[in-house]
């Protein structure tokens, strides 16, 4: 009887312990397959991981305008770009050089999206701002596109509002490359100082935002459609001839600050006028991959070897 008991108790015990490492190594499974399903694809794929807005820090989502522009400005001037997420390699690029010309403490990233704002702002806190609505952040709006209209139409909001806050603004695309300090060329009290509306100087003057208000008139009027696929150019040459005898504007030499059908086209010119660019844009070309390209061919592609030159660093 009592090697029965004996018996039956170890039995006992056998299916219990059995019980217990089965549900051990059941959760330690489960724990292992959670684990591999959430950090393996970082470690396979680092540079196709994007994090999407509502998995990232909500610590920015207050980080009005007015705040950011308060935080960065130095000697009441702004350097300004918008940035949306596939673009952020041009950012980097043209942050190296900005940084080689000292400038870039000015700098305030207009974020079109949520990924731009935390990863510019993990990296260099205060520095990017969002203002709603925030575009999709996994697409590259190409030239002549429906995002690519709705994306830059949105920056002569963005400039009035930084006047409005009293501010001189310098705005930049970031297909562009510094190859001296602009700023010596800004000299004088003029509105407005430009090449286009890719490259413009704006001071806080009631000239100024009335140049703004007007091109945002002039977008308005002209919407983007299948039959014309405009962009913000066609406004802003609109509303500097409706402004002309009521806006101060000065026109910057092309030879300080060439577009990409001058630059990347004719050597001969480029070799004239060696020494005296300023600002190099890689316009006139459509495609993310062809302007890293054609920056590649003329040494103007930096991320490659100087990343650690921007405040942004290295990206991974």
């Amino acid at each position: 009887m009592e090697k029965q008991k004996l018996f039956s108790s170890a039995s006992h015990l056998s299916h219990s312990s059995t019980s217990i490492i089965s549900r051990n190594s059941l959760l330690l499974l489960i724990t292992l397959l959670v684990f591999l399903g959430v950090f393996l694809p970082l470690f396979l794929f680092p540079n196709t991981y994007s994090p999407s807005s509502s998995s990232l820090p909500s610590k920015w989502d207050d980080y009005s305008l007015a705040k950011a522009a308060k935080f960065v400005a130095k000697n009441g001037t702004l350097i300004v770009c918008t940035v949306s997420y596939p673009f952020f390699p041009f950012l980097n690029n043209w942050l190296i050089s900005v940084t080689r010309q000292k400038q870039q403490d000015k700098v305030l990233v207009i974020a079109e999206d949520y990924t731009t704002l935390y990863k510019v702002n993990s990296k260099w806190p205060g520095h990017a701002v969002l203002i709603p609505p925030a575009l999709d952040s996994q697409t590259a709006h190409n030239f002549g596109s429906q995002g690519f209209f709705n994306l830059t139409s949105r920056r002569p909001e963005h400039l009035l509002q930084l006047l409005e806050l009293g501010y001189n603004v310098m705005y930049n695309d970031v297909d562009m490359v510094w190859l001296q300090d602009p700023f010596p060329y800004l000299e004088g009290n003029h509105d407005v100082t430009n090449i286009c509306s890719c490259m413009i100087f704006l001071r806080p003057t009631n000239g100024a935002k009335l140049l703004m208000k007007q091109w945002i008139k002039e977008l308005h009027a002209q919407p983007w459609s299948k039959s014309n696929k405009g962009n913000d150019q066609p406004g802003f040459n609109w509303a500097l001839g409706k402004t002309a005898h009521q806006v101060d504007v000065y026109l910057l030499s092309q030879a300080a600050f060439p577009t990409g059908g001058v630059y990347f086209w004719y050597k001969t010119w480029v070799k004239e006028t060696k020494g005296k660019h300023v600002i190099i844009h890689n316009n006139y070309i459509v495609g993310f991959n062809n302007k890293m390209k054609r920056f590649r061919q003329f040494g103007l592609w930096l991320v490659d070897d100087h990343a650690l030159e921007s405040p942004l660093g290295k990206l991974e």
